[in-house]
């Protein structure tokens, strides 16, 4: 079986490469990172690599356009690159929120739709979609990240019901906090969340997320972080949202 993972040279990303390699997988990794991609193609065997701005417009078609040349047939297409970034929005950000929506929307979409259909016509395959907790808690700061990711749990369910009957599975998972270099914290802090089991490993989600695809599952919310914070922030009053956004965002 063959694997193709964006984000792959880094991250979860990095993390799916690994484990998957271990299960026997080839591998083509897609980043826009070169140094890493290198780093990434000299550790795990079986893998090409492809350096690509997979924000820009278009992007996954020169993707599918490289699988041909190098006649790669991926079995497994796993969404996982993205951006983020937490800020009230306004002129200056729209370069970075037009960027966040080609990366999770656009180009995810159409890698699900022509990798997919080629599943389809083998009657085989696997896609998995890196969503996030966030897709239930729209908050300040991150409107067009929670949005984003909102779009992802839809469209991987409309998705899975297409192709399910073709024998081919679509997994949306929705992680809460994952130690990656995604999110800015403070190393003291980073090690306070991971003490109290907050900020979990890339391992933990990448085994997790792996055997429920395999498994079939149409969306993945793990851990118990999960199901609690969409439910504490549901009853919370807006106006002490507004006013949270304000104090630690803003200031």
């Amino acid at each position: 079986m063959t694997a193709l993972i964006t984000g792959g040279s880094s991250g979860i990303g990095l993390e799916y490469a690994r484990e998957l390699a271990d299960m026997g997988c080839a591998l083509a990794l897609v980043s826009n990172r070169a140094d890493e991609l290198e780093k990434a193609a000299a550790e795990l065997p079986h893998t090409h690599t492809l350096c690509i701005d997979l924000a820009a417009h278009g992007a996954a078609s020169k993707v599918v356009e490289w699988c041909d040349r190098e006649e790669i047939r991926p079995d497994i297409l796993i969404n996982n690159a993205g951006m983020f970034f937490m800020e009230y929005l306004g002129p200056e950000q729209l370069e970075k929120v037009d960027k966040m929506m080609a990366l999770h929307m656009e180009t995810t979409t159409d890698l699900c739709v022509l990798l997919g259909s080629r599943m389809k016509e083998r009657g085989r395959g696997y896609i998995l979609n890196m969503g996030s907790m966030t897709a239930w808690v729209p908050s300040p700061g991150i409107a067009v990240y929670s949005a984003s990711k909102a779009y992802l749990v839809s469209f991987g369910k409309g998705l899975s019901y297409e192709l399910r009957p073709y024998g081919v599975h679509v997994t949306t998972v929705c992680p809460a906090a994952i130690d990656t270099g995604l999110y800015p914290l403070s190393e003291k802090l980073r090690k306070s969340l991971r003490f109290w089991g907050i900020l979990k490993s890339p391992q933990w989600l990448v085994t997790r997320s792996i055997k429920g695809m395999l498994r079939g599952r149409r969306v993945m919310r793990p851990g118990p972080l999960n199901r609690l914070v969409p439910a504490i922030v549901s009853i919370l009053p807006a106006r002490l949202i507004d006013h949270l956004g304000i104090k630690w965002i803003l200031k």
